[in-house]
């Protein structure tokens, strides 16, 4: 088995990486726009653009056919935002290319790849019901859930004419992301758990009743993994399309600092500093904080049961 990874340089492909060596025996090619190092000699990584079909094309000419393929490459939603020409260079050429370069491979003779794309729950916004369902029609209102779902679409194409088997995963807000604090609109979700239990302050930019539609990585990684060992005509089946909505939490930041409190203490608490940014605020209020993701949990993915549990088990990596 020969896998490609995109976004390999980023906390979810690294978690990924490390999951797919340790539970299977695959060959791996990890692309990133940044030096990476692996241990493994499993892993070949390249640095490279994935707007840049030349380099793309002439990259996977030095490794195996690909079989199965996890696009995860993107700009955040901060800087899609921010930057009109880099967030569709990135987010959508980048799919285009990995695509056409699959594409391609079927065409001459090797094998269709299974590709997973993750999507994210940024496609919703506007005039929302209560609760998203699994029939609740896209209407993103940034760049960057713009690009998610135009990649869906292409990536749906694609699939129905047999150039791959494409699926979307419509990723809620993963947190909380080791590392250091990036330019997406969500990283509050994180940053003001990760830096208060490593010492540290983390401005809060939205309101204390702000709710979010959270994931793990661990359950992230997991949500990846059985999208690929779906069959086609399970996944595919139905009127859904590509793209399936997957399980979280939904957790107010209230809720997430008394989780703070109860594993890092009053003093972890007192580093988080409500520092009010309207543009994050107005963005992140169209974003949707309820599902019911029938088609998800028919399909066997499963959420988190508890946000304290995953600040725990955050803390314990430290």
């Amino acid at each position: 088995m020969h896998i490609l990874v995109t976004g390999a340089g980023g906390f979810l492909g690294r978690l990924l990486i490390d999951t797919l060596l340790a539970q299977t025996d695959a060959t791996i090619t990890a692309l990133d726009v940044v030096p990476l190092s692996f241990a493994s000699e499993r892993v070949t990584a390249f640095v490279g653009d994935l707007s840049d079909a030349a380099w793309l094309a002439a990259t996977l000419a030095q490794v195996a056919p690909v079989e199965q393929a996890y696009h995860l490459a993107a700009v955040v939603s901060g800087s899609a935002e921010a930057d009109f020409d880099l967030g569709y260079r990135a987010n959508l050429e980048g799919t285009r290319n990995i695509l056409e370069a699959l594409r391609r491979q079927s065409a001459s003779g090797g094998p269709v790849a299974r590709l997973v794309f993750t999507s994210s729950v940024a496609v919703f916004g506007g005039n929302l019901p209560e609760v998203v369902t699994d029939g609740t029609v896209a209407a993103p209102q940034g760049s960057y859930g713009v690009q998610k779902l135009m990649s869906e679409y292409l990536i749906g194409d694609y699939t129905r004419k047999g150039y791959v088997d494409g699926r979307a995963v419509r990723l809620p807000t993963v947190s909380v992301r080791p590392g250091k604090p990036n330019a997406a609109l969500s990283s509050f979700a994180s940053g003001i758990i990760r830096e208060p239990l490593q010492g540290k302050v983390s401005e809060l930019p939205v309101t204390r009743d702000t709710a979010v539609w959270i994931l793990s990585p661990d359950s992230a990684v997991a949500a990846l993994r059985h999208t690929l060992t779906l069959d086609h005509e399970v996944f595919h089946g139905g009127v859904y399309g590509p793209a399936v909505n997957l399980p979280g939490l939904c957790v107010s930041v209230s809720q997430m600092l008394d989780s703070l409190l109860e594993v890092g203490g009053p003093e972890a608490l007192a580093l988080v500093k409500d520092v009010p940014d309207p543009r994050v605020t107005k963005l992140v209020a169209t974003w949707p904080t309820k599902f019911a993701p029938e088609r998800a949990l028919a399909l066997g993915y499963r959420a988190d049961n508890d946000f304290t549990q995953i600040v725990r088990t955050f803390a314990a990596r430290l």
